[in-house]
C-alpha cells in the first residue's frame, strides 16, 4: 500500500509562512513515515474512502484543539472563510493567544485513489493523505459540522458527496461546542 501527500493538504499541513500550527517536519519525512510504519491502529472514516492511520507523533506537533473555557474564552474570534479560492466562505471559529500541549498522536486522515479521482485530484498511489489531525488521545476528532454539511453539497462546492448524517452530525456539535482550534498570531 502506498500512500501520498495530495495537493490539497500540502500546504494546510506543511505551509510555508512557519505557523506553530503545522505539522512540525517534513513532507518527506512525513509521507515517508507512513508509508514505513505500522499505524498503531486504523479507524473508519466518515465513508468507506476514508480511512484514519493513527501514530504516535514523532514531531512537536500541538494539539489541534483546545477546550473552551472561562479562563480562555475571550480569545475565540470568527470569520467567514474558504479552504481554498473554489469553496463558499463558511463561518469558522478559532482561538488566538493560546498555548496548546504537544500532541501525542498524529492521525493521517487518508482518502482513496478511487474518491480522489472523483474530486479532480487523481494521485498515483493506493491512498491520498488530506489532512492530519493532531490529538491528545488516539482517537478520531469529530469533523466540524461545517464540514460535514460541506461535504453533503457535493464535489462541486468543496465536499465529497456523503449524505449528512445526522447522529454523527449532533456528536460533532457536542465535541465542538466545548472546543476549538487555535492559529498562530506571530
Amino acid at each position: 500500500m502506498r500512500i501520498v501527500l495530495t495537493d490539497f493538504a500540502r500546504p494546510r499541513l506543511f505551509p510555508r509562512d512557519g505557523r506553530r500550527n503545522a505539522i512540525l517536519t517534513t513532507p518527506e519525512d512525513f509521507e515517508q513515515r507512513l508509508n514505513s510504519e505500522t499505524p498503531l491502529k486504523v479507524l473508519d472514516g466518515y465513508a468507506d474512502f476514508c480511512k484514519l492511520h493513527v501514530h504516535r507523533n514523532w514531531t512537536q506537533t500541538r494539539c489541534a484543539t483546545v477546550r473552551i473555557t472561562p479562563e480562555n474564552q475571550h480569545l475565540l474570534k470568527s470569520d467567514f472563510e474558504g479552504r481554498n479560492e473554489r469553496e463558499l466562505p463558511v463561518l469558522n471559529r478559532w482561538f488566538e493567544g493560546v498555548e496548546p500541549p504537544v500532541a501525542s498522536y498524529l492521525i493521517a486522515i487518508l482518502y482513496s485513489r478511487e474518491q480522489m479521482a472523483k474530486e479532480g485530484e487523481p494521485v498515483d498511489a493506493d491512498w491520498g493523505v488530506v489532512g492530519c489531525l493532531a490529538t491528545a488521545e488516539p482517537e478520531e476528532t469529530p469533523l466540524a459540522p461545517i464540514t460535514m454539511l460541506r461535504n453533503a453539497l457535493g464535489v462541486d462546492e468543496g465536499g465529497s458527496g456523503v449524505p449528512l448524517d445526522r447522529d454523527a452530525y449532533m456528536k460533532a456539535v457536542a465535541f465542538w461546542r466545548e472546543h476549538a482550534n487555535w492559529r498562530d498570531t506571530r
